[in-house]
């Protein structure tokens, strides 16, 4: 065997290094992934397993539709697309001239109640002065029936007697006749007053319900007029603007929509079935939109949807019938936006969004999602 040479030695040392080095680079590589995968693990343990994401989610706030109450030719529109307003203000107006015609039509109706009220009043007082007129002429017939029926007993009494005359004791007869007649016809006037009494009195209450009647088309004409001014229900940015100056609009037809900005933005998140398990009102909970994908916003769980978005859908599914695939389903839930944040004002709603919701805090005590976790919780 021939001796080794110096080139020999070099080599064998350079491969013997080269070893080591590489022996030690897989040492560090392991080291790096170990520390890595704890560092992962740690987080995962103390925060990431209580963190529930979904990317089906969308923002949404309670637009308004503005529509008018009354019908006609729009006469003036005061706001423009994507505008901002304010409550109360006037978004457009209605040709009022037919409103206001029969607002003065309405109000000469009232006017003509109120003296029809006024005409029967006058008659129930004419009416009393005769029922009065009417009982004087019943006791002034009632007197003369008296005297008249003494009379004719005195003077029988004198004829039997043969002190008085058969002509005398007749006249005496017929006065008291002719005194029951005049009692007779006095009690009739009585009557015949009462009944037109009651008469104008059913008069009164027509005209009255005539006033009523003509006091609420009056109101209902006011109002008419008022709706000609179409203002904004709430604060927002008009949108699915429709309305044009001149146009023929009705009842109900759709103008434009208010759509509220800034912290009346909500977030919409379906997260699946499987993962509401931890979630209770209250809880904190972040989101990223698309369009602002480097900022993260902050929020709350603020309502858990009735049932999950299937059965709120046109055709709920059956599945008592036909063959079954069992589908994770979603439940809508509701996030509320944290104030303060100047990037809520450049949200706008229908944007997607991807929400995680940290499932750790039980902040709503009393919610029954809450009492029955805190019973889990004691079970286990």
């Amino acid at each position: 065997m021939a001796p080794a040479t110096e080139g020999d030695v070099k080599a064998a040392a350079a491969k013997a290094r080269a070893g080591f080095g590489k022996r030690t680079l897989g040492v560090i590589v392991v080291l790096i992934a170990l520390a890595a995968g704890g560092h992962f693990g740690w987080r995962w343990w103390v925060t990431g397993r209580f963190l529930e994401s979904t990317d089906n989610a969308f923002l949404q706030a309670d637009k308004v539709v503005a529509a008018p109450k009354v019908g006609g030719y729009v006469a003036e529109v005061l706001v423009s697309d994507n505008q901002r307003v304010q409550a109360g203000q006037i978004l457009a107006r209605i040709d009022e001239r037919d409103y206001r015609i029969a607002l003065l039509q309405s109000q000469a109706d009232l006017d003509k109640a109120r003296a029809s009220i006024d005409g029967v009043a006058a008659a129930l007082i004419q009416q009393a002065a005769k029922i009065e007129e009417a009982k004087a002429d019943i006791a002034t017939a009632t007197a003369a029936l008296d005297f008249a029926t003494e009379e004719e007993r005195r003077y029988s009494s004198l004829l039997q007697k043969g002190a008085g005359t058969t002509q005398r004791s007749h006249q005496a007869t017929s006065d008291l006749l002719q005194r029951q007649a005049a009692l007779d016809k006095a009690r009739a006037s009585y009557d015949a007053a009462e009944k037109q009494t009651d008469a104008l009195r059913s008069l009164e209450a027509a005209a009255r319900a005539s006033l009523q009647r003509a006091e609420i088309n009056l109101d209902q004409a006011k109002l008419n007029l008022d709706y000609t001014t179409i203002k904004s229900p709430i604060d927002g940015v008009v949108g699915d603007r429709s309305v044009r100056k001149g146009q023929l609009v009705q009842p109900g037809s759709n103008l434009l929509t208010i759509v509220p900005m800034g912290e009346a933005i909500y977030l919409v998140a379906n997260f699946k079935e499987t993962q509401l398990g931890g979630m209770v009102e209250g809880q904190t909970a972040s989101f990223t939109v698309d369009a602002y994908s480097g900022h993260v916003f902050h929020g709350r769980l603020d309502s858990f949807a009735p049932g999950t978005g299937a059965q709120f859908a046109l055709l709920p599914p059956e599945n008592a019938t036909g063959n079954f695939t069992k589908i994770v389903q979603r439940v809508p839930v509701k996030i509320v936006l944290d104030g303060g944040d100047p990037m809520i004002s450049r949200l706008r709603p229908g944007l997607s969004a991807e929400a995680t919701v940290d499932t750790r805090a039980r902040p709503d005590k009393g919610s029954p999602q809450s009492v029955a976790l805190k019973a889990d919780d004691e079970r286990r």
